[in-house]
């Protein structure tokens, strides 16, 4: 079977080590990168200040990592208790780093706008923190997490990365600053940054609590404990939901593309995908109620459309295919079969 471009980077990262900086390394996103690059033989810096990661999460990480492999990967982490919002944390963090993956945010459209302050601060002066002391130390890439939602109000589908609309959130905003600042640092320092424009983010550790998690970790817990679950509109809003391990390819791609043509581009990290709230809605569930004896199947409950919210969202993905030779592994059904067992782990005592 002929490799991947994504398999023979792993086969060379396992034998060349290098130092990687994670910020939001206890988030969702983080700790799963955290856990692979660990996999992979590599040093990792973690930067955190835990607004909504968790210790349990990076714990969980070098734990599984050290499974994986069979050894104690502990040493290879170093954890800082820090901020983005602190220039000096983001200095401390970027000395003597290879490569840089920007992960910390604060997500959530509904959030960014009852708080639109908060998010500015953390995901505009966070990220140009972040900027800065990734330049001073010259490291040799910087990957950051932009958004789907930069495709704002902009009609057609599948979104392609150079048409972009009107954004429709103060986190949109956020978003789109984050890549017009990243073009600024190409060409006024020569740095080199790439966005991956997430779409729709699944699977393990994803948290299911709080007023601002996200609909599959939430709807899992909800059918799990036999909560009602609530959809926003009529169900027939759509997204292109794209399993973790998806994410964590287009991440260590981007960072170790040698590709000059795609340095300081953006890329729709999803498959080409849509699926409706409902249709989603109808694969937990069934998939749950299979798993599990005796659990009942419950009609959801419908309710207002979310203020801030994209109708449609699909990505096209030729572009990371082409420059990055992003091969996505996992469809939808096969990520939800992953992050159902996950859950069923982790919620069910």
């Amino acid at each position: 079977m002929t490799k991947t471009k994504y398999d023979e980077i792993q086969d060379y990262l396992m034998v060349n080590q290098s130092i990687w900086l994670i910020t939001g390394a206890a988030g969702f996103i983080g700790s799963n990168l955290l856990e692979k690059l660990l996999i992979l033989n590599q040093k990792v810096v973690g930067l955190d200040n835990f607004d909504t990661g968790y210790q349990h999460n990076v714990d969980q990480a070098i734990r599984d990592a050290s499974q994986e492999t069979g050894k104690d990967l502990s040493g290879n982490f170093t954890f800082i208790n820090g901020d983005i919002r602190n220039l000096d944390d983001c200095k401390l963090a970027c000395r003597g780093v290879n490569y840089v993956l920007h992960q910390a945010a604060l997500g959530s459209v509904p959030r960014s706008i009852e708080n639109p302050i908060n998010t500015n601060k953390a995901n505009i002066d966070g990220f140009l923190n972040m900027l800065v002391a990734s330049k001073d130390e010259n490291v040799r890439s910087f990957v950051y997490a932009a958004s789907s939602s930069t495709y704002g109000d902009h009609p057609d589908l599948p979104k392609v990365e150079d048409n972009i609309g009107n954004p429709l959130s103060p986190y949109a905003v956020t978003k789109l600053v984050n890549e017009l600042y990243a073009r600024v640092f190409a060409s006024c320092y020569n740095f080199n940054a790439i966005g991956l424009r997430y779409f729709n983010i699944f699977g393990k550790r994803q948290d299911p609590n709080g007023s601002y998690a996200a609909v599959i970790p939430r709807w899992i817990s909800n059918v799990l404990n036999n909560e009602d679950v609530h959809i926003n509109g009529d169900g027939k809003t759509s997204r292109d939901f794209c399993y973790i391990d998806n994410t964590i390819q287009m991440n260590i791609l981007a960072a170790t593309s040698n590709n000059q043509a795609a340095a300081n581009q953006i890329y729709n990290v999803a498959l080409n995908d849509s699926t409706s709230l409902n249709n989603l809605f109808k694969i937990i569930q069934e998939g749950l109620v299979k798993r599990i004896d005796g659990l009942q199947k419950k009609d959801p409950i419908y309710r207002e459309f979310r203020a801030g919210d994209v109708r449609h969202s699909m990505a096209n993905i030729d572009k990371a295919r082409l420059l990055l030779k992003y091969q996505p592994k996992f469809n939808i059904y096969d990520g939800m079969e992953e992050t159902m067992d996950w859950y069923m782990e982790s919620l069910i005592k």
